[in-house]
């Protein structure tokens, strides 16, 4: 179980999993999580058009799971594994727990 400083609240929670429930954001993620890349490199590998791209890439961004940073005129994307991990804690924990002491047959 997450300690209560690494435990979100549930509306954090909500806007984690909001931001990680379209399919392009997932991918996204997934080449996020081989380092930095450039946005035309994402552009180019997921075969989205710049607007969606940007669509995506905004959400991630105000869902605090990636920065960026501009060099020139190209942007570059970094994951932020933080919020990841966070989230993975506190989904952990919402695990159904076998609990003995429990006699009152509710639910079973």
């Amino acid at each position: 179980m997450p300690s209560a400083t690494t435990s979100l609240s549930p509306a954090r929670t909500a806007r984690l999993c909001r931001a990680l429930s379209d399919e392009n954001r997932l991918r996204i993620v997934e080449m996020l999580t081989g380092g930095e890349r450039c946005v035309c490199e994402l552009t180019a590998a997921l075969d989205l058009g710049q607007s969606l791209l940007s669509h995506h890439l905004k959400t991630l961004k105000d869902a605090g799971l990636v920065t960026d940073r501009r060099e020139g005129r190209w942007v570059y994307y970094t994951l932020c594994c933080d919020p990841l991990d966070t989230l993975a804690e506190t989904l952990q924990s919402v695990r159904p727990v076998d609990d003995p002491s429990r006699s009152d047959g509710c639910c079973r």
